[in-house]
């Protein structure tokens, strides 16, 4: 298998103390609209965000400290591996392992990357005069002799690297001559240490702090550019994946789902963002930061943006296990809370179960996930944050009698004068046995009319429902209803959206 924290940002920059000092930027935009926006985005493969305070890592450290960092999660079979081809495709295009189809770290031609480009690809078509300029040790990345590279032939110059070494000494030649408009650079060092050592040592420690100062490398080359103080510069840092303690990844344990982002630069809110971004969130916050259009068929969104997803605001109701005993203490995850005006009706709930999920609950990614592994549950991708889950196979792991049956309900929509309802939620569904799962409307609290039922899997959907108001309706109320359940596996919804026309 494969080796599987600047426009303004860098105002001032010293060693001190053996540490780099990058203070934290505040930009007015007419500064910013006075200065040149230019980004580099780092890809350090293989690491775990978790382990770079415990390495000597000074340039990491200060880009964390005084930019905007989070941890991210990613997805799991069948949807993808946790390997380094879908981990970049991801990354590059901004899009989910079933849109851009690198399944693998062999994907030949059987992929979407023609329709889903990587996004410096989309800045040479947006934006053609602008310069843009991807390196990597990993020949799959950039080395397109077969047209099947993840950085396509229209990129305006490619570096392939015999190694990390030379991977940074081509990058920080680029960064020095052309300063290219949109950077894409990837070290695979802490991938092969993970790979030989296993995440849990000073080897994987040591292979950081080397890459740490190739870091420093880019920024200060960046600095000593002659057009810097008309530059702005923005860094993004990630990784394709995780490791395990003793080494490897490809599987579905949090440590080999486990990525992360660090932005820096202008615009940057610093500190950890409340609601965890994705890293299909790099792209479109790239082509933001040059100006380029965010196609609507990408499933990530500019880094930073504020989430009108009204399950999100639960983030502080979060609680620890109750009768998941297999999670960690540490993991606040769930919450029987709804968010103004919400509504769960357990009246026809049967009784007993796991507390966590007698019927509608609210969790994470990090909780749910965790209750058990390999059933699909990881591929929650298109939720963020806080979202909605009836899950009768985890409340069946406890002594119930009766069946699974809750519903959730709005608030009421205003639908007066309009002729169209319009719902729109992320759903991932697993059907199986007799459990029916519903998308009901009330209109002024009258009979319910069904606008969805699944009759079979719906995984990590994106859901856009119309429903005709009656004459005269005043409101509405939406529902989704899983009956039946009986150990038969889950329902996540996420980011409810409602409309009129």
């Amino acid at each position: 298998m494969r080796r599987n924290r600047l426009p303004a940002l860098f105002a001032s920059l010293a060693v001190a103390a053996g540490a780099l000092l990058v203070p934290a930027l505040t930009a007015t935009a007419a500064h910013a609209a006075a200065k040149t926006p230019k980004v580099l985005v780092i890809g350090i493969d293989g690491l775990l965000f978790d382990r770079i305070a415990p390495a000597d890592a000074p340039t990491l450290d200060s880009l964390i400290a005084t930019g905007s960092s989070s941890k991210t999660v990613l997805y799991d079979n069948p949807f993808a591996p946790t390997l380094s081809g879908p981990g970049w495709a991801t990354l590059a295009t901004g899009t989910w392992p079933d849109k851009h189809r690198v399944l693998s770290n062999s994907w030949g031609s059987s992929t979407n990357l023609a329709t889903y480009p990587d996004f410096l690809t989309r800045i040479e078509s947006a934006r053609p005069a602008l310069s843009t300029f991807a390196a990597a040790t990993w020949d799959p990345l950039v080395n397109d002799s077969a047209g099947k590279a993840i950085f396509s032939g229209a990129v305006d110059a490619r570096a392939n690297g015999a190694n990390d070494t030379d991977t940074t000494t081509q990058t920080v030649a680029r960064l020095r001559d052309v300063g290219p408009d949109a950077s894409f650079v990837v070290l695979d060092d802490v991938d092969a240490a993970g790979h030989n050592c296993g995440a849990a040592t000073t080897c994987y420690l040591n292979a950081i702090a080397a890459t740490d100062q190739r870091v420093k490398q880019f920024v200060d080359t960046i600095r000593a550019r002659a057009t810097y103080p008309n530059e702005d510069w923005t860094i993004l840092v990630s990784a394709d994946h995780g490791h395990t303690d003793a080494g490897g990844h490809g599987g579905l344990t949090p440590p080999e789902r486990a990525s992360f982002i660090i932005r820096n630069g202008p615009g940057t809110t610093p500190g950890t963002p409340a609601i965890a971004p994705k890293n299909v969130d790099v792209a479109p916050t790239v082509l933001s930061l040059l100006g380029v259009a965010i196609p609507a068929a990408l499933d990530g969104r500019v880094l930073g943006t504020a989430t009108g997803d009204p399950f999100d605001g639960l983030i502080g109701s979060l609680q620890t296990r109750v009768d998941e005993t297999g999670i960690p203490t540490s993991v606040r995850g769930w919450t029987k809370t709804t968010p103004s005006g919400w509504i769960i009706d357990n009246s026809a709930m049967g009784t007993g179960g796991m507390a966590e999920w007698r019927g509608w609950s609210f969790a994470t990614d990090d909780f749910w996930t965790r209750t058990e592994t390999g059933q699909s549950r990881e591929n929650n991708v298109r939720a963020r944050g806080v979202f909605a889950v009836a899950d009768s196979d985890e409340w069946s792991d406890k002594a119930t009698s009766g069946a699974f049956n809750s519903a959730l309900t709005s608030p009421a929509v205003t639908v007066s004068g309009k002729a169209t309802l319009k719902i729109g939620f992320s759903s991932h569904y697993r059907k199986e046995g007799n459990e029916t799962a519903t998308v009901t409307v009330s209109f002024d609290g009258g009979a319910a009319k069904t606008a969805l039922t699944y009759t079979g899997d719906a995984i990590a959907k994106i859901e856009a429902l119309s429903v005709a108001v009656p004459a005269g309706a005043q409101s509405a109320k939406v529902t989704w209803r899983l009956s039946n359940g009986a150990n038969n596996w889950y329902w996540a919804v996420d980011a409810p959206t409602f409309g009129t026309a």
